[in-house]
């Protein structure tokens, strides 16, 4: 449906650039939530400074893009799928522009604990929160690619994971302030992290979720995933 030809060439092109404008900005950011994780669990000063200062080229892009969507608006007057299109890749790159700042807010953490040389005891379980939450958003980030409705409704699903992941660890973290209340700054540092990826665990299901909307014209926010079939 996305991807079908028109009359006119520029159009599909047009359309194209713009796809691909997305998926470049994607990439920007699945390499920024890698980074910020790595940051966190080594405990690396310089790599967490890097992703803490890096959020404008991620911002550039959803400018870009916008400009680029309303450009196409104003010229082409899209409808149906095309539509839908622009409207899906709007509020995608909205996701992606969130998922940079969450980055960008577990850079600026991780920077903090790695500069006081903290042992957060959390390596492993941040870890598997960290695996998880890049794996989802590689995901999303495919089933845009591919426009693949089905792959999109199995990453929404997996999002629940994250959800426990999360809550695991925050409870490891309240175990941890309550054994050593000197340590309830440091740890809360450690759990705004864990919440930033559960955040971004949630952005990668939105991902979907449009894409679901733009293949299917059916929208599966708010609702059970069990009524949604």
């Amino acid at each position: 449906m996305a991807n079908k030809q028109h009359i006119s060439k520029q159009y599909n092109q047009d359309l194209e650039s713009v796809k691909n404008k997305v998926l470049n900005m994607g990439g920007l950011v699945e390499l920024q939530v890698k980074s910020a994780i790595h940051a966190l669990i080594e405990k690396d000063e310089e790599l967490a400074k890097k992703v803490a200062q890096s959020d404008y080229k991620v911002n550039k892009f959803e400018v870009e893009i916008d400009e680029d969507c309303a450009q196409l608006i104003a010229k082409r007057q899209p409808a149906a799928g095309d539509l839908r299109l622009i409207i899906a890749i709007i509020k995608v790159i909205t996701d992606l522009e969130r998922i940079g700042d969450e980055a960008e807010k577990i850079g600026r953490y991780a920077q903090k604990l790695a500069l006081k040389k903290v042992k957060t005891g959390m390596h492993a379980e941040l870890s598997s929160l960290g695996d998880k939450v890049i794996s989802i958003l590689h995901d999303a980030l495919d089933t845009f690619a591919r426009m693949d409705a089905d792959q999109a409704m199995k990453v929404v699903t997996a999002d629940q994971q994250i959800d426990e992941e999360f809550d695991r660890v925050s409870r490891l973290l309240i175990t941890h302030m309550m054994e050593d209340p000197r340590n309830i700054k440091n740890m809360l540092h450690v759990t705004w992290c864990a919440r930033a990826l559960e955040r971004i665990g949630d952005h990668a299901q939105n991902i979907c979720e449009y894409v679901i909307y733009l293949v299917d014209g059916k929208d599966v926010r708010h609702i059970e995933l069990e009524t949604s079939e």
